[in-house]
């Protein structure tokens, strides 16, 4: 989610700066009005064809950190499994044990007493 402010953020600022900047030219420039807004004009230009790139560079961005989260669910989630059926091998050992504990333990209770 930084990631998606920070990108936002970026953006913002590249816009206000270059808004910013052309009005700076503007109010600078020795030019003619014809001339401005010629100059405007691919400026604007400019200004849409980076804001694609940014745009599109976001998107693959974002496809890239959306497939790395699904591969480390995917792993995760086989991690877990795994830990789940260890865990039931383990119960189900332990559980043969103690019942073979429990039945050594009657049978030695059953025992007649044997004599010394």
């Amino acid at each position: 989610m930084a990631e998606k402010n920070g990108a936002g953020d970026f953006l913002a600022g590249f816009l206000v700066g270059a808004l910013v900047g052309a009005a700076a030219a503007l109010l600078f420039a020795p030019m003619s009005g014809e001339e401005t807004r010629v100059m405007i004009r691919e400026k604007g230009v400019e200004l849409g064809h980076r804001a694609d790139e940014v745009s599109a560079e976001a998107r693959k961005r974002a496809e890239e950190l959306q497939l790395q989260a699904k591969e480390r669910a995917e792993a995760l989630q086989e991690r877990v499994k795994v830990a789940v059926e260890e865990g039931k091998a383990t119960a189900t050992k332990t559980k043969e044990d103690l019942l073979a504990q429990i039945g050594q333990d009657e049978a030695v209770e059953d025992a007649p007493p044997s004599e010394a």
